[in-house]
C-alpha cells in the first residue's frame, strides 16, 4: 500500500526529486477517489466513474514519464506498483470505452518502465483483463493488450504458467487472438496489429504445450499464415517465423509444417540469407533447428531444400570473416545459431554432399584458427612435424573457444558419414581436412593431460574434451580411407612420446570408475572409455592394452552397465538448447544410435576392435587367457542379451559384430526366438526347395515371403492362411487352401549354405563355421540380404546404421494375398504357423485333432481395433504406438476412452492366447498412463477391466477413482458400479486418507 504523503513523509523520501515526489502526492490521492480495502485481498478499484478513472489513468502516466533507475529502487515508488496496477486492472474490467484506450497504452508504458523483478508478482492481476480486452473492436486496444501481454510472459515465472494457463482458458485467449489474425484481411487491420496478434500467439505457444494443437490443426490459419509470409515486410516475417518455431515445438506441429515443406522452407531459407539483420537471420536458424531436432525432421528437410538449407548455413559460419576485430555480441549469437544447425552432419544424408562441396573444412578452419587462409600458414607443408606446429600454434591463439564443441561435433559428423572413396586431392582441399585433422587430434591429446593435471569437476571443460575425442573416434573409425588413415598417422605421432604412460594412466581410471559412477564422474569416464577405443584403432598399442588387462576391464564394465542398469545420454553444450527440449512436446521415442547406452556402446567398441584384429591374427581365444572372471560361452550370452533386450541401435551392432567373430552372425530378437519353434517343424509347411541330388528341404513361403523373397518362384503361391473374424462366417478360401509347390534349385546352391541361410530367415541369426561362411556369403549376395552378407564380411559397424528388422509384416500387406477374398465382414488373413509360434493356445487348437484345428475361420471376442493391433504383434513383436501428446488431449472422453479399449481387450487376449506377460504389462501400461492424464475414465476402465476378468487393472483404476470416492458417491456415479466394484474403490479410498499418499499403479 502507498505510503500517506505528509511532512514525516517527504522527510522519508529524500533520495527522489521535488516533482517526482509532487507527482507521487497527486497519484496518491487519485488512487483514494477509486481504490477500496477488500478485506484480505487489499485494496480493490471499484469507481466506474470515468472522469475519476481518466485522473487516475493521467497521474499514473506522469508519474510513469518521471522514473529513473534510481527512482525504481526507492521505496517511496516500488510501494506505489501494486495500486497502480490495481487501479488500471479494475479501469480495464470496467470496460469503458472512453478510457480503455488510455488505460491499455499506459499499461503498455508501466510494463516498459518497471522492473521484471519489481512487476513479477502484481502483473500477474492484469492478465485477465488484458486477455479479456483481445478481441475488443476497438483495434488500438487489442493492439495494446496484445502488445502488454507479449511484453509480460516473457518475464513470468514458471511457477506461475499453471494459474495464466488457466486464464488463458477461460477468456479464450488463443480462439480471439487466431479470430484475429483470420480477419486481418478484411482491410480495417494495421500491420502492426498482425505483428503484435501474430507475436503473442507465438509466446503463448512457446509457454504452454497444451495450446498448441488448436493452431497447428487449424487448416485454415496455416493457409493464412502462408500468405501472411510472402509479405515484404520483414517485421511480419519474423513474426511469422517465430511462430512457425513455437508451432515447431510439437512433433505434430513440425510435421504439419513440413507438409507444405516448400513453402516454409523458402521463407525459411530467404531471412537466413546474409543480407538480412542478424535477427531475421537468427529466427530462420531456430526455425531449422526446431524442424531437424531428430533425423525424421531433418531427412524430411533435407529431401525438400537441401542445398540452399547448407548453403545458408555455410554462409552463416562465414558471415564474421567480414568483420575485422572483436566480434559483436549479435554476430557470435548468429555463428552459435549456424554451428548448432550445421550439426545435422550427425545424420547420414545427401546434405554431406553439399557440405563438403560448398567449403565446409574452409570455413571450420578459418573459425578454429582465425582466418587461417588469410594467413602464411595457409601453405603445404613440408612435414607433418611442421603441420602439427602450425595447427598447435592457431589453436595457442584461443579463438573463440566457445565454439570449439561445435566444430568438434561438426567435423565429427562429416567424418562419421564421409564415403569410403572421398579424396580430399580431387577437391583441392587436402591441406584444409589434415589441419583440422590435425587440430582435433591435439585437443584430443590434450584432453588427456587435462584430466591428469586437474579434478575435473567443471562440466565446461568435460563437454570440450568429450566433443574432442568423439571426433577423433569417428575420424580414426572413419568409412573415408583418406581421414581415417591420416587421424591415425598424425595421433600416432602426437601420442609418441607419452603415448603408454597416457593408456596406463586410462585403464587405470577405468578400473577404478565402476566404484564411483555418478555424475560428473559418469562423464568423465565415457571419456576415458572413448580414448581407449580410439587407442585400440592404432595397431602398435593394442597389444599393450590386453597386456595390461584392457579386454578384462571392458568386458568387466559391460558387465557392469547391464547388471546395474547404467543408462547415461549424451550431455553437450553443441548440442540443441536445453530450452529447446524443456518445451518441445510430442517427440516419438526414436533412439539415437548411442541413445543413453553411451558407456556400454563405446565399452563395446573398444572390445570390437580388439577382439577384430586378434580374430585376424588367430589367436582371439588367447586374448581372454586371465583377462575374464567367466567364459567364452558367458561373453557370448551377454553380447546376445544385448542383441534382444536393448533398444539402442549402436550397442546392438557392435554386440553383433563380437559375436561374428565366435562364428555367430545377425541380430538374436524376441520374434526371432519365436519363429525359432517352427523351424524344424513340417507342420503347415506349404513350399519344398529342391536341392540337385533330389532331396527337399521343407519350408513356410511366408517366411521366405516376408525376409528372402529372393527364393519364391516368381509365379504366385498361394498360403496356408486363416481368417480372423468377428462373425461365425466363413469365408471361401477352399479355392486357395494348402497346397505344396515346388522349386527347383541351382546345382551352385550348397545344401550346407541353404541351411544356415533358411536358419536366419527363421531366427534373424545363425551359427557358421569360416569355411562355411564364405559359401554363405555368395548365397546372402544373391538373395540381397545386404544385412547378412556385412555380418559375414565382419565389416565394421558404420555409424548411424539402423538395425535391420525382423518382421513378417511384408506377408500382411496386399502383395501378400495372392487370392481374392469375397468376404464382406471385417476381418484380417493370417498364417496358422504365425499363429502358433506364439501362442500355447493356437497350438493346442490347430493339434487337438478336433474340429477346430480344420477350421479357417477363427472367431475372436474382441473389437476390430484390438485385432488388427494383435496381428500387429504377431507379425513384428510391436504393437502400433498409442496416441498421445497433443493428439490424445485433444480428443474428448468418449474418443479417449475408444482409444483405450482396444488395450484392455488385450490385456486379457494375452492372457487368454497365452501370449506372455511381455505383452500384458506393455497394454497395462499403456492404460495405466492414459489414465494419470484422464482420471476421469476410471470409472469406465474399471468397468469394462473387471468384464475381462483384469483384476490388477481394475485395482489401479479403483485406485486413481480414490481421491474422488466422496464426489462419485454423492454425484450418483458410483451406482454405476455393481458392489465388488463399489467396495474396491471405497477400499482405495480408505487406504489414501490413511497414508495420505497418492493413488497406486
Amino acid at each position: 500500500m502507498m505510503r500517506t504523503p505528509s511532512k514525516q513523509g517527504a522527510e522519508n523520501n529524500r533520495g527522489i526529486s521535488g516533482h517526482l515526489f509532487t507527482l507521487h502526492q497527486r497519484l496518491y490521492h487519485a488512487l483514494n477517489l477509486g481504490l477500496r480495502s477488500s478485506g484480505d485481498k487489499g485494496r480493490k478499484w471499484q469507481s466506474s466513474d470515468i472522469e475519476i478513472q481518466r485522473l487516475v489513468i493521467r497521474s499514473i502516466d506522469a508519474f510513469l514519464d518521471c522514473m529513473s533507475v534510481e527512482a525504481l529502487q526507492h521505496p517511496l515508488v516500488k510501494e506505489s506498483i501494486a495500486d497502480m496496477i490495481g487501479a488500471l486492472e479494475g479501469i480495464l474490467h470496467f470496460t469503458n470505452e472512453a478510457t480503455l484506450s488510455l488505460a491499455s497504452n499506459v499499461t503498455v508504458k508501466m510494463v516498459n518502465v518497471i522492473p521484471s523483478s519489481i512487476l513479477q508478482s502484481p502483473v500477474l492481476d492484469l492478465i485477465r483483463p488484458l486477455t479479456s480486452l483481445l478481441p475488443s473492436h476497438q483495434l488500438q486496444v487489442a493492439v495494446s493488450c496484445a502488445t502488454a501481454l507479449n511484453l509480460i510472459f516473457p518475464i513470468l515465472h514458471i511457477k506461475r504458467e499453471g494459474e495464466v494457463w488457466e486464464i488463458l482458458k477461460e477468456t479464450k485467449a488463443v480462439v480471439y487472438i487466431v479470430n484475429n489474425i483470420h480477419d486481418f484481411f478484411d482491410g480495417s487491420k494495421s500491420i502492426e496489429y498482425l505483428r503484435e496478434m501474430v507475436s503473442l500467439l507465438s509466446k503463448i505457444l512457446w509457454r504452454w504445450r497444451s495450446s498448441r494443437f488448436c493452431v497447428w490443426s487449424d487448416a485454415n490459419l496455416m493457409e493464412v499464415l502462408g500468405v501472411l509470409s510472402l509479405k515484404p515486410d520483414f517485421s511480419v516475417k519474423v513474426a511469422v517465423l517465430q511462430l512457425y518455431s513455437a508451432i515447431a515445438l510439437c512433433s505434430n506441429g513440425a510435421e504439419k509444417l513440413l507438409e507444405n515443406g516448400k513453402a516454409v522452407l523458402h521463407m525459411m531459407v530467404h531471412c537466413m540469407e546474409w543480407s538480412n539483420s542478424v535477427s531475421v537471420q537468427m529466427e530462420g536458424f531456430r526455425l531449422a533447428q526446431l524442424l531437424a531436432i531428430n533425423e525424421e525432421g531433418c531427412s524430411t528437410m533435407m529431401t525438400l531444400c537441401s542445398e540452399p538449407i547448407v548453403r545458408a548455413i555455410i554462409n552463416g559460419l562465414n558471415s564474421w570473416s567480414s568483420h575485422s576485430g572483436k566480434i559483436s555480441k549479435d554476430q557470435m549469437s548468429l555463428l552459435m545459431e549456424a554451428c548448432r544447425l550445421a550439426l545435422i552432419t550427425r545424420w547420414e544424408g545427401e546434405h554431406h554432399n553439399y557440405f563438403w562441396k560448398l567449403g565446409v573444412d574452409r570455413i571450420l578452419l578459418n573459425l578454429l584458427l582465425n582466418n587461417f587462409h588469410n594467413t602464411s600458414q595457409s601453405q603445404q607443408f613440408s612435414s607433418l612435424k611442421e603441420q602439427i606446429a602450425a595447427a598447435q600454434h592457431g589453436l595457442n591463439q584461443n579463438f573463440h573457444p566457445v565454439l570449439r564443441p561445435f566444430i568438434w561435433d561438426i567435423l565429427g559428423g562429416l567424418a562419421a558419414h564421409c564415403l569410403e572413396d572421398f579424396d580430399p586431392k580431387m577437391h583441392g582441399n587436402e591441406l584444409c581436412i589434415n589441419v583440422l585433422i590435425t587440430c582435433a587430434c591435439l585437443a584430443f591429446v590434450d584432453s588427456i593431460h587435462n584430466t591428469r593435471q586437474l579434478c575435473q569437476n567443471d562440466l565446461s571443460d568435460i563437454f570440450r574434451n568429450e566433443s574432442a575425442s568423439r571426433s577423433v573416434l569417428m575420424m580414426i573409425y572413419s568409412p573415408c580411407k583418406y581421414i581415417a588413415s591420416q587421424a591415425r598417422s598424425i595421433l600416432s605421432e602426437l601420442l609418441r612420446p607419452n603415448g603408454k604412460e597416457h593408456l596406463k594412466y586410462v585403464l587405470d581410471k577405468l578400473s577404478q570408475s565402476r566404484n564411483k559412477f555418478e555424475m560428473p564422474d559418469n562423464y568423465q569416464s565415457v571419456i576415458y572409455l572413448m580414448i581407449l577405443a580410439c587407442y585400440s584403432g592404432l595397431p602398435q598399442y593394442r597389444k599393450h592394452i590386453i597386456k595390461n588387462q584392457g579386454i578384462k576391464i571392458l568386458v568387466a564394465f559391460i558387465r557392469w552397465c547391464l547388471s546395474n542398469d547404467v543408462h547415461v545420454r549424451r550431455l553437450s553444450m553443441a548440442l540443441a538448447p536445453s530450452f529447446f527440449i524443456e518445451r518441445t512436446c510430442c517427440r516419438a521415442h526414436t533412439e539415437d544410435w548411442d541413445g543413453d547406452d553411451i558407456p556400454l556402446l563405446f565399452s563395446l567398441w573398444g572390445l570390437a576392435e580388439l577382439v577384430h584384429h586378434s580374430s585376424c591374427l588367430k589367436t582371439h581365444p588367447d586374448i581372454f587367457a586371465g583377462q575374464v572372471d567367466y567364459n567364452e560361452a558367458q561373453l557370448v550370452s551377454e553380447l546376445q542379451r544385448i542383441c534382444s533386450h536393448t533398444s539402442t541401435p549402436g550397442p546392438i551392432w557392435y554386440a553383433a559384430y563380437i559375436l561374428s567373430h565366435f562364428g555367430l552372425y545377425g541380430f538374436p530378437s524376441k520374434l526371432g526366438k519365436r519363429m525359432g519353434k517352427v523351424h524344424t517343424e513340417k507342420e503347415f509347411v506349404d513350399l519344398e526347395l529342391i536341392l540337385t541330388n533330389g532331396e527337399p528341404l521343407h519350408v513356410h513361403s511366408v517366411m521366405l515371403m516376408a525376409r528372402c523373397p529372393s527364393l519364391l518362384p516368381p509365379q504366385e503361391l498361394p498360403l496356408s492362411e486363416i481368417t480372423f473374424d468377428g462373425s461365425l462366417a466363413r469365408n471361401d478360401l477352399e479355392k486357395c487352401r494348402r497346397i505344396r509347390k515346388e522349386v527347383r534349385l541351382s546345382a551352385h546352391v550348397d545344401q550346407q549354405a541353404l541351411l544356415k541361410l533358411l536358419e536366419y530367415v527363421y531366427l534373424g541369426h545363425l551359427q557358421a563355421s569360416a569355411e562355411l561362411v564364405k559359401k554363405l556369403k555368395i548365397l546372402a549376395r544373391h538373395c540381397n540380404l545386404q544385412s547378412l552378407f556385412q555380418m559375414l564380411s565382419r565389416k565394421r559397424p558404420k555409424w548411424g546404421t539402423p538395425i535391420p528388422t525382423f518382421g513378417l509384416t511384408l506377408a500382411l500387406e496386399p502383395a501378400g494375398h495372392h487370392f481374392s477374398c469375397s468376404v464382406s465382414v471385417p476381418h484380417m488373413h493370417v498364417h496358422k504357423v504365425i499363429l502358433c509360434s506364439s501362442s500355447a493356445y493356437f497350438q493346442g487348437m490347430f493339434r487337438s485333432g478336433m474340429q477346430e484345428s480344420h477350421t479357417e475361420t477363427i472367431k475372436t471376442h474382441v473389437g476390430w481395433n484390438a485385432l488388427f493391433k494383435i496381428v500387429k504383434w504377431f507379425y513384428s513383436d510391436e504393437l502400433p504406438k498409442p496416441i498421445s501428446g497433443c493428439l490424445w488431449d485433444s480428443l474428448d472422453a468418449d474418443d479417449k476412452l475408444h482409444e483405450l479399449y482396444p488395450y484392455v481387450e488385450l490385456c486379457w487376449l494375452a492372457e487368454y492366447w497365452c501370449l506372455g506377460d511381455d505383452l500384458h504389462e506393455y497394454c497395462s501400461r499403456v492404460v495405466i498412463s492414459s489414465l494419470d492424464s484422464a482420471r476421469h475414465l476410471s470409472i469406465k476402465v474399471i468397468q469394462i477391466a473387471a468384464s475381462l476378468y483384469q483384476k490388477k487393472l481394475a485395482e489401479v483404476a479403483a485406485n486413481y477413482m480414490a481421491p474422488l470416492y466422496h464426489q462419485l458417491r454423492n454425484s450418483g456415479e458410483l451406482e454405476a458400479l455393481d458392489e465388488e466394484l463399489a467396495d474396491m474403490v471405497r477400499a482405495a479410498s480408505v487406504r489414501l486418507s490413511q497414508d495420505g499418499g497418492h493413488p497406486h499403479s
